[in-house]
């Protein structure tokens, strides 16, 4: 079903079946498969193909050669139908690839609202992301990978399957992340190492000078405390009760994952 009032380029080819929302644009030579849902506001640029059973949210703007809802490129991948669900006026740049769920890890890969993709990232099967998301330039996310809201991840970095990345947390180019990274932490290098906080990311977002002072208090009690990442963070929960960036922290290192946790000193050599 076609909205009578998109607007489509007449070398675009949509294929039957494929819905197309309200005032939605689709310029030359893009391909729309069967099983793909358009919302309203949707403009596609040009070159775009969007493949599988893939929902874009209405204003999301999609730019050349970009390739939304391929088959996953896990060794596993069957032919039973995955998605691939894209949220709200997100900004799509040139030669972004996002791929379609597994059967076996649920079959759904899910993308939030306000997301900034740049030009050549890569969202692999399974992927979680949140909302007001930032990857740069060729970030590689591979699959069952997690990124929380307002994350930011620099140029070129590259993230480890099964790895979760904390809220507003901050990646330096060209990072290798191995491992988890708590919400509001900076990590960098190859592999990478925490570095501290985001601070800048932070102050940005609202919280004041008394509330981060203590958030950094909280990070040191944890990483440079006597004993294991994890037990330093039990041990300070009570002090930390009533500082609910503290408390995220705290919650995101006990809950369970497939992956070690960052710290200042994983990752370092010699």
């Amino acid at each position: 079903m076609i909205a009578a009032s998109a607007k489509i380029h007449p070398s675009a080819v949509i294929d039957d079946g494929a819905v197309i929302g309200d005032n939605a644009k689709i310029g030359p030579f893009c391909y729309i498969g069967p099983k793909v849902t358009l919302g309203d506001n949707v403009e596609l640029i040009s070159h775009v193909v969007v493949l599988g059973r893939t929902t874009v949210g209405k204003g999301t703007k999609i730019f050349p050669s970009a390739v939304i809802g391929g088959d996953s490129q896990s060794v596993h991948h069957s032919a039973v139908d995955t998605t691939l669900t894209i949220g709200e006026n997100c900004t799509i740049r040139e030669g972004v690839t996002m791929n379609t769920g597994t059967v076996e890890h649920g079959g759904a890969t899910v993308i939030g609202n306000n997301n900034l993709f740049l030009a050549y990232a890569h969202v692999a099967h399974d992927c979680r992301l949140g909302n007001n998301i930032i990857l740069s330039n060729n970030v590689m996310l591979a699959g069952h990978v997690t990124v929380e809201d307002r994350a930011i991840l620099g140029g070129g970095s590259a993230v480890h399957q099964f790895t979760r990345i904390g809220r507003q947390a901050f990646i330096g180019g060209l990072s290798g992340v191995s491992y988890d990274v708590i919400p509001f932490g900076m990590l960098n290098g190859n592999p990478g190492v925490l570095s501290g906080l985001n601070i800048v990311g932070m102050t940005r977002a609202g919280f004041d000078k008394a509330t981060i002072h203590r958030v950094r208090r909280a990070y040191k009690q944890i990483f440079e405390g006597a004993n294991a990442v994890r037990v330093n963070a039990a041990e300070i929960r009570d002090e930390y009760a009533d500082c609910a960036p503290v408390l995220e922290i705290l919650d995101f290192i006990a809950a369970e994952s497939d992956r070690a946790l960052s710290s200042p000193s994983r990752g370092k050599k010699g």
